[in-house]
């Protein structure tokens, strides 16, 4: 897919010094860098810990959602 992309011109110039050191095109080294960058954001997203929903039978717990100190002992007893 082709698209257009403002960038600096140091960036550019370097980036084309880069390709033509490792004798490989503008648009190889590009690629190459934006992989990397997603999947670190993945990398990323997967060692984050996960929501660990606590449901009860019947709908809601059977506690008083208003105090949150009975809520919080509710939760742990849960374990």
């Amino acid at each position: 897919m082709k698209t257009t992309v403002d960038l600096p011109d140091d960036l550019v110039i370097e980036a084309k010094k880069r390709a033509a050191e490792q004798r490989r095109s503008l648009r190889s080294l590009l690629t190459d860098g934006l992989r990397a960058e997603l999947e670190k954001g993945r990398a990323q997203r997967r060692g984050k810990k996960k929501v660990r929903w606590v449901t009860s039978r019947g709908g809601l717990p059977p506690v008083d959602i208003s105090d949150r100190a009975k809520m919080h002992e509710w939760l742990l007893a849960q374990r």
